[in-house]
């Protein structure tokens, strides 16, 4: 599986840090300790600015003169079109228009602290993929969701931003059990957990105010506590179980009709090959066989996202982002996982139409 890093060729690091573990590619700068904004902006390669340029097309016209070819070179400006470089190497990132708005590293960083208050958020990774294109910070904020006695859930701030014109700037909540590494991503009703900004002339204010629109941390902790530990005391049996993860990885309404008409065999062997990972996960993981989770709610809603963050392959570092924390698969399936777990635990077996 490819991490798609930035290396560095004048100091021949790559541009990631993680603090106290390695991450699963082994690269980049391990700190001992939580860094602050500055010192994370450098030990994760981010030190660099973005600036647009003009953007021309080069041609290399023939004309003839007296049976002679004479080779001209022609540099043609194109208009409404820039490219975006970092200052540093001249390297070009991408093609963005005349509106677009660049949005400095040091930028997204301002904005994780201005979230929580100088010395109030611990920046645990930090990086850059391609040659710097996009970038990406995880801070945890202060206090956690406690599930049982034992059970905690730590409270993330994700962002991620683009200098090549493919992606707005995006801040997400998501909430991470200590005992695995688990993204929840849990879906909350009449609220977002994400927050995206598009690179216009508005980016950096609305950047600024984001944080109060989002109002994320408090709000939502406060709303997951009661759910996952009601979900924690909702008993659920093994065909339940398994049920529960078939709907909830149903990828469309098709797959979904056919599991509440009991036409099972006719289901592709990827979905099922699929449904099976998610529930053996369910039954044999460590992290599954705890109090809060052996054989609970909570502890279904944790086999689907749980799979997805600690199972599943992915293509690189960047997919397996899209994937959990940009509205891809694993943050859909999880919605889907959250949406269902709670009606159970309201309802129990008889909205799985089981037979």
């Amino acid at each position: 599986m490819s991490h798609n890093l930035h290396l560095n060729e004048h100091t021949n690091k790559h541009s990631f840090f993680s603090v106290k573990e390695k991450a699963w590619h082994e690269l980049g700068q391990i700190l001992d300790k939580h860094p602050t904004s500055v010192q994370a902006i450098k030990e994760a390669g981010l030190d660099y600015e973005v600036a647009k340029a003009p953007l021309f097309i080069h041609a290399n016209p023939v004309r003839i003169e007296q049976g002679v070819d004479l080779v001209t070179q022609w540099e043609t400006p194109v208009s409404g079109y820039f490219a975006t470089k970092r200052t540093d190497t001249g390297v070009p990132l991408g093609v963005v228009g005349k509106d677009y708005q660049i949005v400095q590293n040091s930028d997204a960083f301002s904005f994780l602290d201005s979230i929580a208050g100088c010395g109030q958020i611990h920046y645990e990774t930090a990086g850059a993929l391609g040659q710097g294109a996009r970038i990406f910070i995880a801070a945890k904020l202060p206090g956690h969701i406690k599930i049982g006695n034992d059970d905690l859930i730590e409270k993330y701030l994700f962002l991620t931003n683009s200098h090549d014109g493919s992606a707005s700037i995006t801040a997400a909540f998501t909430p991470i059990r200590i005992v695995c590494q688990n993204t929840l991503n849990a879906a909350m009703r009449n609220m977002t957990n994400v927050v995206r900004i598009r690179h216009t002339s508005s980016a950096k204010l609305r950047l600024q105010q984001a944080h109060k629109v989002m109002g994320l941390a408090n709000l939502i902790s406060s709303e997951l506590e009661p759910v996952f530990n009601q979900w924690a005391k909702v008993r659920i049996t093994d065909k339940e179980l398994r049920r529960l993860i078939q709907m909830a990885m149903a990828p469309n309404r098709e797959v979904l009709g056919k599991l509440k008409d009991s036409k099972i065999e006719e289901l592709s062997s990827h979905y099922t090959n699929m449904v099976e990972s998610v529930y053996e996960y369910a039954l044999s993981s460590p992290t599954q066989n705890m109090e809060t989770t052996a054989g609970t709610v909570f502890g279904a809603y944790n086999a689907v996202t749980g799979y997805f963050q600690n199972v599943r392959s992915y293509k690189d570092q960047e997919a397996k982002v899209k994937s959990l924390l940009l509205g891809g698969t694993a943050q859909q399936r999880g919605q889907t996982a959250y949406d269902f777990c709670d009606e159970f635990s309201s309802y129990g077996s008889d909205v799985f139409n089981m037979n």
